[in-house]
């Protein structure tokens, strides 16, 4: 039991908005999505960056819009 309780805390999730350089893609699951194609190491790093890039975008509309909540939309 306690050796449970050990291994859980180990996994301990970082809290949402404090860690900036967490990957917000998930490797595996760009793997997966790829159907023809190898996919390179620097390939993930250009995927962050655009994603990342189209979040900070369609937050300043949401806002701009005096909106708290993002949509399709603003995407």
């Amino acid at each position: 039991m306690a050796a449970k309780k050990k291994a859980a805390a180990g996994r301990k999730k970082a809290a949402p908005g404090k860690s900036s350089d967490a990957m917000i893609i998930s490797k595996s699951r760009v793997k997966a999505a790829v159907k023809r194609c190898n996919v390179g190491a620097e390939f993930y790093g250009g995927l962050e960056g655009a994603v990342r890039g189209l979040i900070a975008k369609a937050e300043e509309r949401a806002l701009a819009n005096k909106r708290k909540t993002l949509r399709a939309a603003d995407v």
